[in-house]
């Protein structure tokens, strides 16, 4: 008896992959018979769509008794008989269709019936409500645009694995509506952040991912090597470099919204190639940027979410109210109790660092090991939205220095919810300086830290031609989308995130 029980998961395994391959075998056979018959479905090049569902809903007092054509995927079919039902998922949601072998024709209707859960029809008919209240189309024609040969998940238990709902992001959106609202979101969050740019007379631009020297910011790059000049080459980490290039030729505000990548892990936060959005603007400085991306989110939020009071987990997010500012000194002593202004020099740094167990390497400086305590004891408890400024000049080789505190730049980084959401700076403009950063990059560089910047020559020769005052800022857009649809992993706002191969 103990050996059946331990066998009957197997066999039930088996069953079912056995009933899986007989359903599949059936819906090859059904394909088979139509294109014998003359109706292969995948001869079919086009169809008129004159409405959505949604748009039929919205306005059924209009629209009832109108003849209508639409399109999408059987996701319920119902056989009574010489009548049925079927439902039908296009873009903008569901609706029912009431199929009758009256209006159909015989043939017509036989060949509905055969139609499968996952197929995609077309169809034609009059608007009406049933008897129960639902809004329906009556058909009159129902055209096969598409046979499926797989098999969709369960309707009522829905796709909930998570690795296949991200391999398989196309059925992931057929069988979760939140999943396709959070996409055609993310797409109005990126027009509603291009309309507010342009109305600041930002012009967009397109700046190369393939470059020899990855720069502007703290990351490994990914390597390749290019053929046909024979040269090694990476993927740029940033936009940066070029996009003050552009600042140098004249144009006074450009900005560019695309893919960045980074030889790093994966985790909730971070997925190695993202979107990454740079703006530059001439004769400005942090302070305009703060101003700026303050107005921005609160736009965003208002165009796209239609109020500037967003859930976001277990937290209500306010971007309606004027957002915190402050140093990272100060936000380090209100979390700590230590002022790092009191801390005498690096030596007295890591000393407070081994007492409160925060790891270092020999090669930190006091300025490393302040933003080591703000990563530390500060960034989660950042939820509402808190502008993060005057960071140490160690971590920021491409910022402006505080006139009055010459250890510090003119930098800030919006943190919201315990995530950073943007970086931003006065921009260093002093070729002498930059080149002497660089120096101190490529020190770093050679004592292992694989993240650290090396000098770019004709980005140093761009300077010398002379760069005027300028702010800048990087946003990660995939953190303002999970922000805005209430999503808690990278994953979930990117269509097709990175994932181990199955074969590895």
């Amino acid at each position: 008896m103990a050996n059946g029980q331990n066998n009957q998961p197997q066999n039930n395994k088996v069953e079912k992959e056995q009933d899986i391959n007989q359903l599949l075998k059936i819906k090859r056979e059904k394909l088979a018979a139509l294109q014998e018959a003359g109706k292969d479905p995948f001869q079919i090049t086009k169809y008129d769509v004159t409405a959505h569902s949604r748009d039929i809903k919205e306005n059924f007092d209009r629209m009832e008794g109108q003849v209508v054509s639409v399109a999408g995927r059987i996701m319920q079919k119902r056989v009574m008989g010489k009548a049925s039902f079927c439902n039908v998922q296009d873009l903008k949601g569901n609706i029912q269709s009431y199929v009758a072998k009256d209006s159909l024709g015989e043939e017509a209707y036989a060949d509905f019936k055969k139609y499968d859960v996952g197929d995609i029809v077309g169809i034609t008919g009059e608007v009406f409500k049933t008897k129960t209240g639902e809004i329906s189309i009556h058909a009159s024609r129902v055209t096969l645009l598409s046979k499926s040969l797989q098999i969709l998940p369960e309707k009522y238990h829905g796709l909930t694995n998570t690795d296949i709902r991200y391999r398989q992001r196309y059925t992931d959106l057929i069988m979760n509506e939140e999943v396709k609202e959070t996409f055609v979101k993310r797409s109005k969050i990126i027009s509603a952040i291009r309309r507010y740019l342009d109305e600041q007379d930002f012009m967009e631009v397109e700046t190369p991912m393939l470059v020899s020297n990855a720069g502007g910011a703290a990351a490994r790059p990914f390597e390749t090597h290019f053929n046909a000049l024979d040269e090694d080459v990476k993927l740029r980490i940033s936009l940066e470099l070029y996009l003050k290039r552009l600042i140098v030729g004249g144009l006074e505000r450009v900005y560019e919204i695309g893919r960045v990548f980074r030889n790093e892990g994966l985790d909730t936060r971070h997925n190695p190639e993202f979107t990454l959005m740079e703006l530059y603007q001439a004769y400005t400085d942090y302070n305009g940027m703060m101003d700026l991306t303050e107005n921005m989110f609160r736009y965003v939020a208002e165009e796209v979410c239609g109020t500037t009071t967003v859930p976001y987990g277990e937290y209500m997010i306010d971007l309606g109210k004027p957002f915190e500012r402050m140093t990272m000194i100060e936000a380090v002593k209100k979390y700590t109790g230590i002022d790092f202004d009191q801390v005498a020099d690096t030596e007295a740094a890591k000393k407070l660092a081994d007492e409160k167990e925060v790891h270092y390497e020999d090669r930190h400086t006091k300025g490393d090991i302040l933003n080591l305590f703000f990563e530390e004891f500060v960034e989660e408890h950042l939820v509402q939205p808190t502008f993060v400024m005057d960071h140490p000049v160690e971590i920021s080789p491409l910022t402006k220095r505080k006139p009055d505190k010459p250890e510090y730049v003119e930098r800030f980084e919006l943190f919201i919810t315990g995530r950073e959401m943007c970086n931003a700076y006065s921009e260093l403009n002093d070729p002498i300086d930059q080149r002497e950063r660089f120096k101190a990059q490529e020190a770093a560089l050679a004592a292992g830290d694989e993240e650290a910047n090396t000098t770019d020559e004709d980005f140093m020769n761009a300077l010398e031609i002379g760069m005027p005052p300028t702010g800048g800022i990087g946003y990660g857009i995939d953190r303002l989308v999970m922000l805005l649809t209430n999503s808690p992993a990278i994953r979930d706002v990117l269509l097709f995130p990175t994932m181990k191969s199955l074969d590895k």
